[in-house]
């Protein structure tokens, strides 16, 4: 049997459900000045949930993003006010459960699954190195979230890799071919940029479950700890590929009930995945039913 880091499920999701605002562009953001607390709220139940890693609430904090919503200037601020939920969180769960740990989520700059608005090489190495920069001395490792290009993978782990600490990867393959990233390109080429950029662990997420498998075909030939952890929605639509999209074009599936994601996450550690949770619509249900199969199935959650 295996040894299997369990991570948690999606925040920006459950910060919408919870919050019962309408989403907006950044609707994981600004929810942590308007309604403080909330993101901790997150945590706490992925812990109790079985979760072993806190993601931190910081996936969409990029300047070009906060520029349109006029509030570059909280850019370090909001990035503090994430980790320190994160933080908080973990302290408290952490009382007899030695070994949790925070990740520090860096998104897509611009917008998630569009690999043609990603920036220059060096403009992109420059920002994601300023954000890693901000969330280093407070996490364990950094998970470079939805990479859905080649270039974009180089870009982010060069930037992220700056900052000292481990560096994981986690691609965003095509819903229906799960052997390519979004971009079109081959998920195996990512994977070989992930080794030769120093990466510490190669992952997809924010793709369909059933994609997974394919991806991580793809992935598990390189060497390092793989993973995955899919989303919860029908399909990644054309209305969400627009500028400044919002969750509400997005239909979250009734199909992917707590044991049926578990299921699919079990067959992924059977093909030799060594690190699962959940994204966007796979909430703490789903990570507890989760952390029950694997006990169950004689593994040990590390």
């Amino acid at each position: 049997m295996a040894e299997v880091t369990l991570l948690d499920g999606g925040m920006g999701q459950e910060l919408v459900h919870r919050a019962g605002d309408r989403p907006t562009p950044l609707w994981s953001t600004t929810v942590m000045m308007e309604h403080p607390g909330l993101v901790g709220q997150v945590h706490d139940d992925y812990f109790a949930a079985g979760a072993m890693v806190a993601t931190t609430n910081t996936y969409a904090i990029h300047r070009d993003r906060l520029v349109k919503a006029g509030i570059e200037d909280q850019f370090a601020a909001l990035h503090g006010l994430a980790l320190d939920a994160a933080a908080t969180s973990r302290a408290a769960a952490g009382r007899g459960r030695p070994g949790l740990r925070i990740a520090g989520s860096i998104g897509p700059l611009v917008a998630s699954y569009r690999p043609e608005t990603h920036p220059p090489h060096d403009v992109a190495v420059a920002l994601y190195a300023e954000v890693a920069g901000l969330l280093a001395a407070r996490v364990d490792l950094i998970l470079c979230e939805t990479v859905a290009s080649v270039a974009h993978a180089r870009a982010v782990l060069q930037g992220a890799r700056r900052a000292g600490v481990p560096v994981w990867l986690s691609v965003t393959v095509d819903d229906r071919d799960g052997a390519r990233l979004r971009s079109g390109e081959p998920v195996a080429e990512a994977a070989a940029v992930a080794v030769a950029e120093g990466a510490g662990a190669v992952l997809a997420n924010c793709s369909a479950p059933e994609a997974m498998a394919r991806a991580l075909d793809g992935l598990a030939g390189v060497g390092l700890p793989f993973g995955a952890y899919a989303n919860g929605f029908t399909m990644i639509t054309a209305d969400f590929l627009k500028d400044s999209p919002t969750v509400d074009a997005l239909q979250a599936r009734r199909d992917l009930g707590p044991a049926t994601y578990a299921g699919f996450a079990l067959g992924w550690v059977a093909q030799g995945a060594t690190i699962v949770g959940g994204c966007c619509e796979v909430g703490p249900a789903h990570i507890a039913a989760l952390h029950r199969a694997l006990l169950a199935a004689g593994h040990q959650v590390v």
